[in-house]
């Protein structure tokens, strides 16, 4: 059977430790006694319309869904270590919101955390809005469909990412990542995509300066390159740009096929650098 807690103010350190088959709807968790880890290795629990104010709320937590809620800037470091949540229509507002949990969801939430989603697997983003710092560093098998975002050293370290219809507003995104590929989204950066392995972009709108320089194994379908200059400087690249490129730089190998390019240069590399850059018709 099935505990039900309703309306009901938590503040102390532990209140519903180790809760088991549980319903918690309409509670707050805040108070005086300023009390950590609420709801730590807690099981198969359900928590509907519930404010959080407190640190530390959901660790080691495993089987739990959290809807139409709100977590605010006090509650730093939420959620860690959890296993199989499922976040929906909800609002996470402190500091590292998730780290090191397996199996995580979120949809139709606002995220605005500094650190999100450090070192995890098999995270999913949904119709979601984010805003993040360094968003999903040393982070594996995660996906994003329908995402706005807003960071600047997002996406780093990371294995196996897929990202569908979605606007990035970055700065050094995916660098050091490895079998990324993003598709039908906007992807506005500074030096994107740097000592990337494997980053395939398909039918992306991507802008800012020096972008996609020292990966290997690139690839560009479809896309258009809109102020990116010294693009692709040392970088192993199979591209099809649509549209004008500013500058491209000392590709290391492959062929870049542009429009148009403002220019091509070829100057004082520290390696030996063979890519084409061939202009459509």
């Amino acid at each position: 059977m099935r505990t039900n807690i309703a309306q009901k103010q938590f503040d102390e350190e532990r209140a519903l430790y180790n809760l088991q088959q549980a319903d918690v709807s309409e509670c707050i968790f805040a108070g005086p006694a300023d009390g950590e880890s609420v709801l730590k290795e807690s099981r198969d629990v359900n928590l509907y319309k519930c404010t959080f104010s407190l640190r530390y709320p959901l660790w080691h937590v495993k089987g739990f869904t959290m809807e139409d809620s709100t977590m605010d800037e006090l509650t730093r470091a939420a959620i860690w270590y959890a296993e199989d949540g499922v976040i929906r229509k909800s609002v996470l507002g402190g500091i590292k919101a998730v780290r090191e949990c397996t199996g995580i969801r979120l949809e139709h939430c606002k995220v605005v955390s500094q650190e999100f989603g450090w070192k995890s697997s098999d995270i999913v983003l949904k119709d979601t809005e984010i805003t993040s710092e360094y968003l999903f560093f040393d982070s594996r098998d995660v996906r994003l469909e329908n995402v706005k975002m807003h960071g600047k050293y997002s996406f780093q370290y990371m294995k196996d990412l897929e990202i569908t219809d979605s606007v990035l507003d970055t700065k050094d995104a995916f660098w050091h990542s490895e079998n990324v590929t993003v598709r039908n989204s906007v992807v506005k950066g500074e030096y994107l995509g740097w000592f990337s392995d494997g980053l395939t972009l398909i039918d992306c709108k991507i802008s800012g300066t020096q972008p996609l320089c020292y990966c290997k194994n690139l690839k560009l379908i479809n896309c258009t390159m809109d102020d990116t200059d010294l693009s692709f400087e040392y970088s192993d690249v199979e591209a099809d740009v649509r549209g004008h490129v500013i500058s491209i730089k000392n590709p290391r190998s492959g062929s870049i096929t542009v429009d148009s390019v403002g220019e091509i240069i070829r100057e004082d590399p520290v390696m030996e650098c063979t890519g084409q850059v061939i202009i459509r018709g």
